[in-house]
């Protein structure tokens, strides 16, 4: 375990050892870490790769009993006391430790150097000026880099590039980065709270390279510019291993490529996390326990319907269920989490689809089943068929409010009394943008000056209780439908909305904006 050290800086390297007379204290307490308190000097003097390696962090500084300043590191249990020493030595200061969680520090670090002027002064120094990369030289590159973010010692100015990029997107917690070629620049975008921001604007005469770099990484043809094209591929940044899906558009100004990040560590988070309300989440886990029936999730695309779909997974999950899914594509490992299921996904290129992935699972003794999605009347008789015969179905579709997924049920052929029967609650919702709570919602560099940052979920539970049983078996009109739910006390998105709004976390705007369409 690491000693905390006091000591006077010398001129020496990073890389001396530690001199005989430093001298040790006792290891400080716990603290908690953050990012406000990371100098700007430690950025700039202190290399990345070098603070990642010792796992040691500016926390700010203290005076001594003279009144003479003395920084603070956060270090690692086995962070060498050479390494702490010579922190200081860079800075110029003497320093004191104290140990705190090696995983905190790590992505502490991540964090407090993403938003640093390094990782802008990196993507800036990438100019027209530059000699561009060929396509040859690229892919020898790719092979010959480390796939680690945080490292950029051996790479092209490219890869350094779109690697820097790619790490700013993830220190704001972005789902996607949109590049998109116009007549005189390339924009770089940020999907941050669903919403598009532009972070960067690129020189036209790098789009070319830049797209064939993101290409390369997917293991798609950069010699192919006239079709799209889909890829995949993997990176790492720290101890946190990244999902990336590509996919790349011929435009009248050239090739655009849009990246979806694909964070198990901010995605696969507990059900509490979801921000469902309580006289939602207990009616929706009652029946996400059941043996069988049939339960679907709606909303448009990005409303966080995979999201809750794995969160539940993990709330009812044990060793003493078989729970088994099949995804189209398969977005986060499950197994991370220490859940033990089984997950396929859709592949058409090998006859595999919804209806006949669900056909195998359904040889395989499940108990619960996942399917990623119910696009076809095969798939969805299948789904309702199981959770007859002692299944627990959790699927999604893509409808505007609740009520609407029982009507879209009967549209793709699925007969009434089948629905009826088999369907246990439907759940829909959305994601909305919450006030940042540094600023008050006022807006700040943080937030883009929006006043908003980071997202919670609306939800709108129909449970098929009776009544609403034979108004399906008589194919009841979908307005009255949605009056018996509201009978039942169902409450809407919309009021929903309203609760957020009441708490102070959100603004009717940004409610109306989020639930338009919705009844």
């Amino acid at each position: 375990m690491t000693s905390s050290v006091c000591v006077e800086p010398r001129p020496v390297l990073l890389d001396a050892a530690l001199p005989d007379d430093a001298t040790e204290i006792a290891v400080q307490p716990q603290q908690i870490l953050s990012a406000e308190l990371v100098s700007k000097p430690f950025i700039e003097f202190i290399p990345r790769d070098f603070a990642r390696q010792h796992l040691i962090l500016a926390q700010g500084q203290i005076e001594n009993d003279s009144g003479k300043a003395i920084l603070l590191l956060a270090v690692g249990d086995d962070t060498n006391a050479a390494a702490i020493f010579n922190v200081g030595v860079r800075l110029g200061l003497p320093v004191q430790s104290f140990v705190a969680d090696a995983e905190a520090i790590a992505r502490l670090i991540d964090v407090a150097y993403g938003q640093s002027h390094e990782g802008r002064a990196q993507i800036g120094e990438t100019s027209e000026k530059e000699t561009l990369l060929g396509s040859d030289q690229i892919d020898e590159l790719l092979v010959q880099a480390d796939r680690d973010l945080l490292s950029t010692q051996g790479k092209g100015p490219i890869i350094k590039l779109i690697d820097a990029l790619l790490f700013e997107a993830l220190g704001r917690s972005a789902s996607d980065v949109h590049v998109q070629p116009l007549a005189d620049r390339t924009l770089v975008r940020y999907r941050i709270d669903g919403v598009l921001y532009t972070a960067r604007q690129l020189p036209k005469s790098l789009t070319s390279s830049v797209i064939s770099r993101i290409k390369v990484m997917g293991r798609m043809d950069i010699a192919e510019r006239r079709i799209p094209q889909d890829g995949r591929a993997s990176v790492n940044i720290g101890d946190r291993s990244i999902d990336l899906r590509i996919s790349t558009l011929p435009t009248s100004y050239g090739e655009r490529a849009v990246i979806r990040l694909l964070d198990n560590a901010n995605h696969l988070c507990d059900f509490n996390q979801l921000g469902m309300p309580r006289e939602v989440a207990d009616p929706y886990l009652e029946r996400a326990t059941r043996a069988n029936g049939m339960i679907l999730l709606t909303g448009p695309t990005g409303s966080g319907k995979t999201t809750t779909l794995y969160s539940t997974l993990r709330r009812v999950g044990s060793d003493a269920l078989n729970i088994m899914t099949i995804e189209d594509p398969i977005e986060y490992e499950l197994g991370t989490v220490g859940l033990t299921i089984s997950q396929s996904q859709v592949n058409p290129k090998k006859g595999v689809s919804f209806a006949t992935g669900l056909r195998h699972i359904l040889r395989q003794d499940p108990d619960v089943v996942m399917v990623g999605e119910i696009r076809d009347a095969e798939t969805g008789r299948i789904a309702i068929q199981s959770s007859l015969t002692g299944h627990l179905v959790l699927s999604t579709l893509h409808t505007n409010d609740a009520a609407s997924a029982i009507t879209r049920l009967i549209d793709l052929e699925v007969e009434p009394y089948l629905v009826s029967a088999s369907l246990s609650a439907v759940l829909a919702q959305r994601l909305i943008r919450v006030f940042h709570r540094d600023c008050g919602g006022q807006g700040c560099g943080g937030c883009y000056q929006t006043g908003f940052r980071g997202r919670t979920g609306l939800f709108e539970l129909l449970p098929v209780e009776e009544p609403i049983r034979e108004l399906i078996s008589l194919c009841a009109p979908l307005s009255e439908i949605r009056q018996a739910a509201r009978s039942c006390g169902m409450k809407t998105l919309k009021e929903d909305g309203q609760r957020l709004i009441e708490a102070g976390l959100t603004s009717a705007i940004e409610v109306h904006r989020v639930v338009q369409g919705a009844i």
